[in-house]
């Protein structure tokens, strides 16, 4: 199937690293006894779960499943369980469980015990702080404690891999949502920041990537030929995928970022913001790309349930030109104009403290003065993790 839609887009649609690892025969997993950490956007171009092709894939073993924030079904917006995949009768192991203390964003020893390979297969979004390329990197560092080798299956940055933009976060701030400074966003994908982490980090771990084949960094998801699927329950459209990164900034404040309503990501809103000012503050800044205005909504969950909020809507007209990153940081500084808004929490996402104080003060162009020739040394450094042109 993945070979007669290649054909017939005439090498318009791109392999995910499963279908090119299909395609192949398995070959590089042969023998092995695999634990597969994934999710429903482990899939091929025509559907089928990578849990489902690696269970009947011959001459390997897949004898466990880990799961990431929202399980393995990417459907919980809390804490994960453990559990059996109805579909191959394996267990799961939930790699999201914050009730566990020193593993419970990693696999435990016990549960690694008979795994010689850990497959990593799911789809990321571009934001430093999107928790799945955490999850990556704590099990590349439990998989490297115990010589376990690391595959990972490579998919498209859906918001291309040019877009390179915000302060790096600092060690201090390091987590799941933080596990690497890195920009806010990061222009690369999963495989590449594999590399990235296990040289960066001094893991040791013994990784292999299998590359896509025929993406570049140009390219937007719907470029690719293949099928969105909702990475998480709010992540709906490559469009929200596109304002995450600057729109989810401001997340860990008491604000709604559309949360609970028709338009995650591309609304924000609480009950004593007035719209049309901030509608006004925001198009007056001229932000290339974008546009905003007043909206009121009432989220059905999350912050400000069942209240009536004023906020602003986003229309993406050049996504091209737009800098999602930029457009948070000024979100914050209009937001700061609030005295009910919560701004020591602002640095929580943004994990780099003088970075939040500089928001505060003088929105983008404080933050870029400071912080712009920091980025464009990530961006040249991480050339030498890079896979795709």
């Amino acid at each position: 199937m993945v070979e007669l839609l290649a054909t017939t887009l005439a090498g318009e649609v791109v392999l995910n690293g499963i279908d090119v690892l299909e395609r192949e025969g398995f070959a590089l997993l042969q023998g092995s006894r695999i634990g597969l950490i994934t999710n429903h956007t482990g899939r091929t171009l025509d559907g089928r779960q990578t849990a489902d092709v690696l269970h009947r894939a011959p001459g390997l073993s897949l004898v466990a499943l880990f799961g990431p924030e929202h399980g393995i079904r990417g459907e919980l917006d809390e804490p994960v369980a453990d559990g059996r995949d109805p579909g191959t009768g394996l267990p799961v192991y939930s790699l999201y469980n914050p009730g566990e203390k020193e593993y419970r964003y990693r696999p435990r020893p016990d549960q690694l015990e008979g795994i010689d390979t850990l497959v990593f297969d799911i789809q990321d979004v571009g934001a430093r702080f999107y928790t799945y390329i955490g999850t990556l990197g704590f099990a590349m560092e439990e998989a490297a404690k115990r010589g376990i080798r690391v595959v990972v299956l490579d998919r498209p940055n859906p918001i291309r891999g040019l877009l390179v933009a915000g302060p790096l976060s600092e060690p201090k701030h390091r987590g799941l949502t933080a596990y690497h400074e890195l920009p806010v966003a990061h222009g690369m994908t999963v495989g590449e920041l594999a590399r990235l982490f296990n040289e960066d980090r001094k893991l040791g771990c013994r990784l292999e990537v299998v590359p896509m084949k025929g993406w570049k960094r140009s390219l937007w998801f719907d470029e690719t030929g293949q099928t969105w699927v909702n990475p998480s329950p709010n992540m709906r459209s490559p469009t929200q995928a596109l304002l995450y990164p600057g729109i989810c900034l401001v997340e860990a404040t008491n604000v709604s970022v559309g949360r609970g309503t028709d338009a995650p990501f591309e609304w924000v809103g609480a009950p004593w913001i007035d719209g049309r000012s901030l509608a006004a503050a925001m198009n007056a800044k001229r932000i290339p790309g974008i546009r905003f205005y007043p909206r009121s909504n009432v989220p059905t969950s999350s912050k400000h349930a069942g209240q009536t909020c004023g906020g602003v809507s986003m229309i993406v007209t050049d996504r091209n030109r737009l800098n999602p990153v930029r457009v948070g940081v000024e979100l914050a500084f209009e937001l700061g104009r609030y005295p009910q808004w919560e701004r020591e929490k602002l640095v929580h996402l943004v994990q780099n403290d003088e970075a939040a104080r500089l928001i505060l003060a003088g929105g983008w162009r404080a933050v870029s003065r400071r912080f712009g020739s920091e980025t464009k040394r990530f961006q040249e450094a991480r050339e030498r993790y890079l896979l795709y042109r």
